[in-house]
């Protein structure tokens, strides 16, 4: 790493959530449009702004996507989950049409090196058939992009319209590249390089992060500053190139984006989103590009970043290039990706997260005391379980309070922690009123506030991204065959096991003994029969069947089996 870019990124990354500068925030211009009554941060200015759109209803949103050389790993997921929740919440919630677009990095100097190393992945399934070869960076690429989108629908990731790769724009890149030049901030070198101008735009580069007076000698002899970095660069053996006015070549990393966003949307963008290491130095050289080619004094309005994800104990990010990385389909072989997004869900999205044991546990215990509620609110609704007399005025308050807070806790910066505490709140004294007692008292029962409950609860976790019905992970022919099969099989347990239960005749036991009349016992000979019926119970709760017995009733619920996380080394 470059001693400046490294000193660049350090510095963004230690004050990245405190103002950088004071000239930075000013610069910021506030648009005009649609006030959506949302607050969020705002990279740009380091602090919380009204999200105010072009166009009412309608979100522009642009999202820097994967390099395509490697596995996508936990430190990508918790980035694409976190926006994916952001936008839901904007959809779902607030009733703004998200306009989302992902590039595709198919085309890098990673990319490039990784497929010219294809003898190294000689045990690896996906290079199987071509051993020994050097495989086309564009075929690598083609492989990886396929993996990346298979573990963003298996996490419940909502795609984009579109995903737009780099290989598939080059024109229009060469294109908006000769426009910089023109407009007298891009210069060509004499290897056919070229560079953006950094100095051209004097103290507007630095948006993101104040740099000041640089006065570094340029460490690449063509460069006029240090600061500047390449949009083309020209080729070297055997690496891909395609033709331009500068000679055989490809374009630089930034430019991509540049390019693709504005094809798309134009000289004006909402939101850009991405991981904090992404602010500089390519969301920097981004916005300093397009306007340079929009000759604008603001591109992107809101810049949103995520937090890194760190391994407990770890101050370093999860990182493909510091090899200490958890691929997203090891993750789920131990967990599901419901319990995945409730992890997501329990910090700020713009806060760093810490993987752990503890903290899944956090979020699998979260996941399950809600799914708990809802089978023992629906046991109680169908009266199968019997409580005491509810508090039906103090729920009916209870839920209205919580469908405030959620909705002023997710207009504020999306805080999903506090929505999630006020969701576990209206649960809590829901089970508060869920209090079993053995014989009913003859009042009447309140299924309507409960009902109302889960529909709220249900309704605002899939907002989230959250399907506690586990609709996407059931086969739905099979499903209603299973959920048939296990209402007869436990319908059946539960005649056996009242039959089991039955007492000796009051009558027989009189006839008997001219004693007072003893107390009620079983049928010693049914015993068999109530230990049979426990067994069955335990039997069947590994094989995701969990049957609860009410005094003479019993309800059942289907849980996903408990996947194997011991000691793994993360």
């Amino acid at each position: 790493m470059r001693p400046f870019l490294t000193l660049a990124r350090n510095t963004f990354s230690l004050v990245s959530t405190r103002a950088l500068c004071s000239e930075s925030g000013s610069k910021w211009i506030r648009p005009a449009g649609y006030d959506t009554g949302i607050k969020t941060f705002n990279s740009l200015t380091k602090q919380k702004e009204p999200l105010v759109l072009a166009k009412e209803g309608v979100a522009t949103w642009y999202s820097c996507g994967p390099t395509v050389y490697d596995h996508a790993h936990l430190g990508h997921a918790c980035s694409y989950v976190r926006f994916d929740i952001l936008q839901r919440i904007l959809t779902r919630l607030f009733g703004i049409n998200v306009t989302h677009v992902m590039v595709i990095t198919d085309i890098d100097d990673k990319i490039i090196q990784r497929s010219l190393e294809a003898s190294e992945f000689q045990s690896t399934v996906l290079f199987l058939q071509l051993l020994n070869e050097n495989i086309s960076p564009f075929v690598l690429a083609r492989m990886y992009e396929e993996e990346f989108k298979r573990d963003m629908t298996a996490l419940k990731v909502l795609p984009p319209v579109v995903y737009m790769r780099v290989t598939e724009n080059i024109p229009q890149i060469v294109a908006f590249i000769e426009h910089i030049i023109s407009n007298g901030h891009a210069y060509v070198t004499d290897q056919g390089d070229v560079y953006f101008d950094t100095r051209s735009i004097g103290s507007r580069y630095g948006k993101l992060v104040n740099f000041g007076d640089a006065a570094e000698p340029p460490e690449v002899k063509d460069k006029r500053d240090p600061r500047d970095f390449a949009l083309w660069k020209a080729s070297k053996p055997q690496e891909p190139f395609w033709m331009s006015p500068w000679g055989k070549g490809r374009p630089g990393w930034h430019i991509e984006c540049s390019t693709i966003a504005s094809s798309v949307f134009g000289s004006q963008l909402d939101i850009h989103s991405g991981g904090i290491d992404l602010a500089f130095p390519h969301h920097e050289n981004e916005i300093a590009q397009c306007e340079a080619y929009h000759k604008c004094d603001q591109w992107g309005n809101y810049f949103l970043h995520s937090g890194h994800l760190h391994l407990k104990g770890s101050s370093e990010k999860m990182s493909k290039s510091l090899r200490n990385y958890i691929t997203i389909k090891d993750f789920l072989q131990s967990y599901s990706a419901n319990e995945f997004r409730v992890f997501c869900l329990l910090t700020k999205y713009r806060s760093a997260i810490d993987y752990s044991d503890a903290s899944m546990n956090e979020a699998c215990s979260t996941l399950s005391a809600i799914s708990a509620f809802i089978h023992n609110a629906q046991a109680y609704m169908q009266g199968q379980l019997l409580c005491q007399t509810v508090q039906e005025s103090l729920l009916w308050e209870r839920l209205s309070a919580t469908q405030v807070s959620v909705r002023n806790a997710l207009a504020d910066d999306f805080d999903t922690p506090k929505a999630v505490d006020a969701i576990m709140s209206l649960v809590y004294h829901g089970n508060c009123q869920l209090q079993p007692v053995t014989r009913a008292d003859g009042t009447s029962r309140s299924p309507a506030v409960f009902g109302a409950m889960l529909t709220y609860i249900r309704d605002i976790m899939d907002v989230l991204g959250v399907d506690l019905l586990d609709r996407k992970e059931s086969h739905d022919d099979l499903s209603g065959v299973l959920h048939n099969v296990v209402e007869q099989l436990v319908h059946f347990r539960s005649e056996v096991r009242n039959f089991a239960l039955s007492v000796e005749d009051q009558a027989t036991q009189n006839l008997q003994s001219s004693v007072q009349p003893q107390k009620k016992k079983q049928h010693p000979d049914r015993v068999p029969l109530l230990k049979a019926c426990d067994a069955l119970r335990k039997d069947l709760v590994p094989l995701g069947v969990q049957i609860k017995d009410r005094g003479t009733t019993s309800t059942w619920e289907i849980t996903q089996q408990q996947k194997e996380t011991k000691n793994k080394e993360r």
